[in-house]
């Protein structure tokens, strides 16, 4: 896409609140697709700031600035009244804000979307990450990727009998929970052309862990079942494994009986197909550590990446075991423009693809404060109000040291 080109969301104002990652990753999606993003920190910067090493040549940290990009930057001590009235002047032409702060925290400070943005600004819409929300047993309280993941039961099904259980190795409920942000700002959006009226989209870390139980929780409501520890097979499909070969491991799944068939053949030993244990998938499941002691045998000489492509070719589901610096030079990671490179700035691009109006990186994460001063220029604060703003500790520039 040219350089300069607009994206989907453009002319979208956005006014980004949030820290850590699920809300500064909402807000970068939207940034991505050109709405403008104005990211306002708290006087000590957002945390992740510190989230280090690596940190870059311009001190960013690597955590910062994978969910950073393409926002402007400014910063505001909204504890404070004058900070609050900035703010408030900020979302006269803004269609949408996003926070993360602790449940009840807008609502102290006099600006909660129910009883007074709602009132003041009716095409606003409001979206609010939070660990449980903010009522029911567990509402208010604060909520981190891995504790969720505990609590909503996702590390109780993940790891192996050896290990026990084992937290995701990404923060896949923070990451959720920005998506599922994302698409209820933009269901709000879509609905506001109808209505004219915005609304509060409340996004939980609780909730978005809970949805991601497929199929564990549809087991558990349909027969009662409780989850076990699988480690890398899957608790009602085989073979669909993680196995060891003679240079990486690979793991080979069979989704129905042709494609068991098909992997026997690609074996040398299609008879496996025809043995009454493996015929289908229900005599799989049952036999299941009989089976994957067969293809390990099978696999133990094979070389990972190739054998891998081979069975791909073959129409059998496969994928060597690749690290992170193999993905990320990947010929086919290149090809779906999944690594992002502006300015010395690199990192994964956005996965949502969009055949006119794709996403692109205009911009690269920013210093603290960076856009401060330009920011309240453009939404009308004279000179000598920003100077005062900034003598005074409301707005600032740099980061406030404790």
């Amino acid at each position: 896409m040219p350089e300069g080109s607009k994206g989907a969301l453009e002319g979208l104002k956005v006014v980004d609140l949030s820290r850590v990652l699920g809300g500064p990753y909402c807000g970068q999606m939207l940034a991505d697709h050109g709405a403008e993003v104005i990211k306002i920190e708290p006087p000590q910067g957002d945390e992740t700031r510190g989230w280090g090493p690596p940190f870059d040549k311009e001190g960013i940290s690597a955590y910062f600035a994978g969910i950073n990009r393409n926002k402007r930057t400014m910063a505001l001590d909204l504890s404070k009244p004058e900070g609050r009235d900035v703010l408030l002047r900020l979302l006269e032409d803004t269609d949408v804000l996003i926070d993360n702060f602790k449940t009840g925290t807008m609502e102290k400070w006099g600006i909660g979307y129910a009883d007074t943005l709602s009132k003041k600004f009716p095409r606003l819409v409001h979206a609010r990450v939070s660990g449980f929300g903010a009522d029911g047993p567990l509402g208010g309280f604060p909520g981190y990727d891995a504790m969720v993941q505990a609590s909503a039961g996702l590390v109780s099904v993940n790891g192996s009998p050896d290990s026990g259980p084992v937290r995701i190795g990404v923060p896949v409920v923070d990451l959720s929970t920005g998506m599922n942000a994302c698409i209820g700002i933009l269901m709000a959006l879509y609905e506001r052309n109808r209505s004219g009226k915005g609304q509060f989209v409340d996004a939980t870390l609780y909730d978005s862990a809970v949805a991601l139980h497929q199929p564990h929780a549809p087991n558990y409501f349909v027969a009662g079942q409780k989850p076990k520890l699988v480690g890398n097979s899957h608790g009602s499909l085989a073979p669909y494994s993680n196995f060891p070969t003679r240079t990486r491991n690979i793991v080979v799944g069979a989704g129905n009986d042709g494609q068991f068939r098909k992997l026997t053949q690609m074996l040398g030993k299609p008879e496996l197909a025809d043995d009454p244990r493996f015929k289908t998938n229900k005599d799989r499941v049952a036999n299941k550590p009989a089976l994957e002691a067969e293809l390990r045998e099978l696999l133990k000489d094979r070389d990972a990446e190739t054998f891998s492509q081979e069975l791909m070719k073959g129409g059998v589901p496969s994928g060597a075991v690749l690290e992170v610096p193999d993905v990320m030079e990947h010929p086919h990671t290149r090809h779906r423009n999944m690594v992002w490179e502006k300015d010395g700035y690199r990192n994964v691009g956005n996965p949502v693809k969009l055949s006119r109006t794709p996403a692109q990186v205009r911009s690269k994460p920013k210093k603290f404060g960076l856009d401060t001063r330009a920011v309240l220029a453009e939404r009308g604060f004279t000179a000598q109000e920003i100077d005062k703003l900034i003598a005074t500790g409301i707005a600032l520039e740099e980061i406030k040291k404790n």
